[in-house]
């Protein structure tokens, strides 16, 4: 009897740290074909496979991003779809039965569950009741003088820290107006950690993995650990139930005044700090590919405590080599 066929896996947002740590996981494994798309023909991931394997997909807001993706799905005969940028989430689970029809699945949570992560308001109604939450409001409905200071100011919707200010007083936060599309929440004291958390087809949670950054440039976590700590796990997993999150998702917490940990917001995506997570011991986009071909995961995957330091990697190729634009197009 002849082995299987490998499964042929497409990895989109190749250029982002996101994109190179899955890309990387999945290849250690024997019985995969990996395949890596980007907007931009010089993302490093790309290089990362085989020259026939690189792709170049429009931007994840364009008109004709899901009609092209779809498509060179079908023309790879890609098994399943990893997407790491936040952008492109929703439209490709809104359009999750087009790529079933192409023989893809889609390795992502539910619409819904994307929906109420990538609306930070949604989000915080969703578990205020369940654990934790600073106190959130939309800018344009609440009173200034109402809150203590300083205040975080953040875009209601968005990635990542971009946005994201410190309000020292109630005439500063009156100068910024009424959008209704920026929030303000209460300002936590406590330390920061992101939690990488994986649930099974069930919504178990099989792993929640907290992480510290010891060292942040320019936004970006370049040293950072992984840390045994109940209180954290626990709150991650009810964050994790409270979404009805399947697959993975990165949980930001930060502690309290009274030392709790309470929720910042949920990237339902993988984060680029990922390897650290996979060399402590879970090894998440290989076992989010197995949730994906309905395989049965373990119970629970323990983790180590392991620091890590990172730095940037070069990928020398010939100028022949690098995608051609035509590509996308």
């Amino acid at each position: 009897m002849s082995d299987p066929s490998p499964t042929r896996v497409l990895v989109t947002g190749a250029g982002g740290p996101a994109g190179i740590a899955v890309l990387r996981s999945l290849a250690r494994r024997d019985d995969v074909v990996l395949l890596a798309a980007d907007m931009d023909r010089y993302a490093s991931g790309l290089y990362l496979v085989e020259a026939g394997a690189r792709h170049l997909v429009r931007p994840g807001l364009d008109e004709e991003f899901v009609d092209h993706l779809v498509a060179l799905c079908e023309r790879e005969r890609v098994d399943v779809l990893f997407s790491t940028v936040d952008v492109e989430l929703p439209r490709l689970a809104a359009e999750r039965k087009r790529l079933d029809a192409v023989g893809t699945t889609l390795a992502a949570p539910s619409l819904e569950t994307l929906e109420v992560c990538l609306d930070k308001y949604a989000l915080a109604q969703r578990c205020a009741e369940v654990l934790p939450t600073p106190r959130t409001a939309l800018l344009g409905a609440t009173d200034a003088g109402s809150w203590d200071y300083p205040v975080i100011v953040k875009p209601r919707r968005g990635a990542g820290s971009r946005g994201v200010r410190l309000v020292e007083d109630a005439a500063a936060l009156r100068a910024l107006g009424s959008d209704e599309d920026t929030l303000v929440q209460a300002h936590l004291p406590g330390e920061e950690y992101s939690v990488d958390t994986l649930a099974d087809a069930d919504g178990h949670v099989v792993a929640a993995v907290p992480r510290s950054r010891l060292r942040v440039d320019s936004g970006v976590s370049v040293a950072g650990a992984t840390v045994a700590d109940p209180e954290l796990e626990e709150t991650a997993r009810r964050v994790a139930r409270a979404i009805g999150l399947v697959g993975v998702a990165n949980v930001q917490l930060r502690r309290d005044a009274e030392g709790r940990p309470a929720l910042l917001e949920v990237n339902p995506r993988f984060p680029g700090a990922m390897p650290l997570t996979v060399a402590a011991g879970v090894d998440m986009p290989s076992l989010a590919l197995d949730l994906a071909l309905g395989r049965p995961l373990p119970a629970a995957v323990p983790f180590r405590e392991l620091a890590v330091v990172r730095h940037l990697e070069d990928v020398f190729l010939a100028p022949s080599d690098v995608v051609a634009e035509e590509a996308a197009r």
